[in-house]
């Protein structure tokens, strides 16, 4: 008879928190199921290879080195969506990173240390999260982890890495929970919040378009409900209600029962908290029955791919936007960031998802070279809390926030496909 292994009590906490027994039993066939899933290792081209430190501890010693860390290089650890309705944003995150830590290593590193980034796929599903950031920081020693996508795979990750006291980088993500003062020994977020997404649509809605009835589409886990949360706090804050609410299981494109709840309230705008391919479904089917309120969505999106997968029909969309316009070359951050896309893959497109990644590499690059050639996480995460500005993108951190910028941007698909910046909403 074969034995399992003791569950980890994170990852039954973890487990409770999406879905009871049945999740258990999800979590322990991912722990049998680790062994088979594939690594991907990134480096610069030219750097010299190197393993890392099989003994190394998990958990910082004075008398070991960290996790991940030699002589030669930094590891750090990376679970997204590179396959699925989700996959857009996952790759282009990982391609932000390592466009940041070749850019790094081609300068030679960090403090003479070469920064690898390894990736696995959780499809954007919360088990195969778990089951990664289990592999990454028990069998793949990683230093740090980086660029998860999402908040239902976040909040099932978190704890294992909070178990393992390994640092939580740059989320994709504007979930609340991760923003609680709970989780910021672990957890360093880098974008602003969906409460401040939420917020800036409400506020633009009623005072630039004057409208009253606002709908909401959003994806049934718990991101949907944190921007569900942000857009009810927004209207109660102005004594309003949602003029109607339409619901969708996540990874799916199953909106057409959530288009007819939603067209029913008769609304004159929607906001849509979801992934690309079924906000795109939504707002396709909606032009082609008639229904045409004023979309707005938030930044999770994907913005390049939801203007790809809508095509025409994506004139008038807006989005809110968490990095400044990866067009704007005026801004030296942006320069910075198309010198090093261009640098590592000739062919990529400049984004708004991929700048957030590079953002996160750069983050992440500062708080190393902060540290000085004697690398630990207490030493990596206090340096990052004191960051201010990276090539005059401002950030902010505190003891009491563990979030970096507050900024929100507005932009609007036109007719060409193209973002443009706006500054007031319009209809027309």
């Amino acid at each position: 008879m074969t034995r399992l292994a003791p569950v980890p009590r994170a990852w039954l906490l973890a487990a409770l928190g999406i879905g009871g027994l049945a999740a258990i039993a999800i979590v322990v066939w991912a722990m049998l199921a680790v062994g088979g899933m594939t690594v991907t290792t990134v480096s610069a081209p030219a750097s010299p290879t190197a393993q890392v430190d099989a003994t190394a501890s998990v958990i910082d010693a004075d008398s070991a080195p960290a996790a991940g860390v030699s002589d030669e290089r930094v590891l750090f650890g990376q679970s997204a969506a590179f396959s699925g309705p989700a996959s857009e944003l996952g790759l282009n995150m990982r391609l932000g990173i390592q466009a940041a830590f070749q850019e790094a290593n081609e300068k030679g590193g960090v403090h003479g240390r070469r920064l690898d980034l390894t990736t696995l796929d959780d499809a954007y599903e919360p088990e195969a999260a778990i089951a990664n950031t289990k592999q990454l920081i028990e069998q793949e020693n990683v230093f740090a982890l980086i660029g998860a996508v999402g908040t239902p795979t976040s909040r099932s990750a978190v704890p294992v890495a909070v178990e393992a006291n390994t640092p939580y980088l740059a989320p994709f993500t504007g979930a609340a929970f991760l923003r609680g003062e709970d989780l910021h020994d672990v957890v360093i977020n880098l974008r602003a919040s969906y409460n401040q997404e939420t917020e800036e649509m409400v506020d633009r809605l009623t005072n630039d378009l004057g409208i009253s009835r606002i709908a909401l589409l959003y994806q049934d886990d718990s991101y949907g409900r944190a921007g569900y949360n942000g857009v009810q706090a927004a209207l109660e804050r102005r004594g309003m209600t949602l003029a109607a609410v339409g619901v969708y299981p996540r990874n799916t494109t199953a909106v057409k029962t959530a288009l007819l709840d939603l067209r029913e309230g008769q609304p004159e705008a929607v906001i849509m908290v979801g992934a690309y391919e079924p906000v795109a479904a939504l707002v396709a089917w909606s032009r082609h029955l008639g229904f045409i309120p004023v979309f707005m969505t938030i930044s999770f999106v994907g913005s390049n791919a939801l203007a790809q997968e809508l095509g025409p029909e994506g004139a008038g969309v807006f989005v809110t936007q968490v990095v400044p316009f990866p067009t704007d070359t005026s801004l030296p951050v942006v320069q910075a960031y198309h010198r090093a896309l261009a640098a590592f893959d000739p062919d990529a497109v400049p984004g708004f998802v991929s700048f957030e990644g590079y953002l996160a590499g750069r983050l992440t690059i500062l708080g190393l070279e902060r540290c000085g050639p004697e690398l630990s996480r207490d030493c990596f995460l206090k340096s990052l809390r004191s960051a201010e500005e990276i090539d005059g993108f401002r950030l902010h951190y505190d003891d009491a926030d563990n979030q970096g910028s507050d900024a929100v941007f507005l932009s609007v698909i036109g007719a060409d496909g193209r973002y443009r910046s706006v500054t007031r909403l319009s209809s027309s």
